[in-house]
């Protein structure tokens, strides 16, 4: 549609609307010709061709009028908004589909929790991760009080008279699909760097001081510094001899003559919130074997940032202790039986891990089904290939199947004692994180090919997906490689093989 009256200014119709970007010639990223090209004319082929609607709801003070007779056909998505994008939500938040496992009590923490990562996580997220800079201490105040910090231990006994999101949710109901939807619900933020930066530390090592401390008072000073966001925890396990082989740590701690503290000495690397923590749960070595101990940020604890593939917000650091003084209270469980501070740990940590990553690889593929029915390649859009159409299928695929085993997995863990999990969820956890890591491999790479350049483009349409390619091999590294996660499956499975079997 040409429209002469129009030429004078710098007007552009888009899906029926006028928008006068006049003021905006100048700031536009694309520069000034690529809107002077369209200036008078029907731009809502070229725009959805570049942009997303939401690029339309930002920039929503510059629509001056509708034309007459005709209606916008964009439907604005708002915080809290479920996508209307076919699989871009798991079918239990899909209105045509039933589950079994969620309850309105799962739909409500769902609900509020999106509106408040959409209103409040994913501005700072976003701005963490182009800057670098760590979680700021308003956001963690915030999710304190709205009791986020303790959903992300999981259900427990710290949940207890806890509110919720205002009470949204009880304390005592809160289980295991409660952690599920809020591991899913706050990586939608969609930066990877941050998502590690939000206090993940906190979440693999405070709960081995609620399980293990051996002082009901010092734990509960811990635990109340850490949930009001006064002071950060991180686990300190890993060495740069020492990642999954948990045993070969070379931390050593030595008793003082008098008996009352360990003098601890050794490095750890590639520890996650280490450059801002004030505790470190630490794995180290005593007289006879591994032990864990709680230590205090002091003299001779030095944290020096590592750089990675990721923002340098997730504060991953390189901890090195030198004639560190730590009382023997804070030993954790049992001296020289450290090993069973650290497994129980692995299995919350393994499945949260699978948790995120499947959520974000659906978000990927989310991004992909939109592209291609916007993109147009010579005169018809993408989707009209049928070779666009099967990497979409395998992408969906991989989504479904890894949220199906996650469901099933949570389910078990809704009726198991944390003792029955340990003895019979471990395998599986890890196949799942082994086979959803793999998957987030396959998704990253058609994803790749169905954005093109874009997708090796940090901003615009393709940042989700520079952002996946990038940093989707931390999860098939962190909290266990996929080798060692996939023979510990296939180990604890053999252990109940029948003999008559062999």
């Amino acid at each position: 549609m040409m429209l002469p009256q129009l030429l004078t200014r710098a007007e552009i119709i888009i899906d029926s609307k006028v928008y006068d970007v006049t003021g905006f010639v100048d700031a536009h990223p694309g520069g000034e010709s690529v809107l002077r090209q369209v200036a008078g004319r029907d731009a809502t082929e070229a725009f959805y061709n570049l942009h997303r609607q939401e690029i339309l709801q930002k920039y929503g003070n510059l629509c001056i009028g509708t034309i007459d007779g005709e209606e916008s056909h964009v439907i604005e998505q708002h915080p809290g908004d479920l996508s209307l994008v076919p699989y871009g939500e798991p079918t239990w938040l899909t209105p045509q589909f039933n589950s079994p496992y969620y309850t309105e009590s799962h739909r409500r923490l769902q609900k509020a929790l999106r509106i408040f990562t959409d209103t409040y996580v994913t501005p700072v997220a976003q701005e963490c991760e182009r800057t670098g800079q760590h979680i700021p201490q308003h956001l963690i105040d915030r999710m304190s009080r709205a009791g986020i910090l303790h959903m992300r231990l999981g259900p427990g006994m710290h949940l207890h008279g806890v509110q919720l999101l205002g009470g949204i949710v009880k304390g005592e109901e809160f289980d295991s699909f409660h952690d599920l939807i809020v591991g899913q619900e706050m990586v939608r933020a969609n930066a990877r760097g941050f998502q590690d930066g939000n206090l993940t530390g906190m979440i693999i090592s405070l709960s081995a001081v609620l399980q293990f401390a051996n002082n009901d008072a010092w734990k509960s000073r811990i635990a109340q510094e850490v949930f009001s966001g006064k002071k950060k925890i991180c686990l300190a396990i890993t060495e740069a001899f020492a990642g999954s082989d948990v045993p070969g740590i070379r931390t050593t701690a030595e008793k003082t003559n008098d008996g009352k503290y360990y003098m601890v000495n050794g490095t750890k690397k590639w520890i996650t919130n280490g450059v801002f923590c004030d505790y470190f749960v630490t794995g180290v070595n005593t007289d006879k074997g591994l032990s864990v101990v709680l230590i205090e940020r002091c003299e001779g604890v030095e944290t020096t940032p590592i750089k990675t593939a990721y923002s340098a917000t997730a504060g991953t650091a390189y901890v090195t202790f030198e004639n560190v003084k730590v009382p023997v209270e804070n030993l954790l469980g049992v001296e020289n039986k450290g090993i069973h501070v650290i497994l129980p740990n692995f299995n919350h940590e393994r499945w949260m891990m699978s948790n995120a990553v499947i959520r974000v690889s659906r978000l990927v593929t989310e991004e992909c089904i939109k592209w291609s029915n916007q993109r147009l390649v010579f005169g018809e859009k993408l989707i009209e290939q049928p070779a666009i159409r099967q990497k979409l299928a395998k992408m969906i695929a991989h989504c479904e199947a890894n949220q199906a085993w996650l469901e099933n997995i949570t389910y078990q863990m809704t009726l198991m004692p944390y003792k029955q999990q340990s003895a019979h969820l471990a395998g599986p956890i890890g196949l799942l994180k082994m086979f959803a890591t793999r998957s987030a491999h396959e998704c990253a790479d058609e994803a790749v090919q169905i954005f093109g350049g874009r997708a090796l483009t940090r901003t615009g349409m393709g940042k989700t997906i520079e952002m996946f390619h990038r940093t989707y091999k931390f999860d098939a590294i962190l909290g266990g490689a996929e080798e060692i996660l996939g023979d510990l499956g296939v180990r604890q499975a053999l252990k109940n093989m029948p003999r008559s079997m062999l």
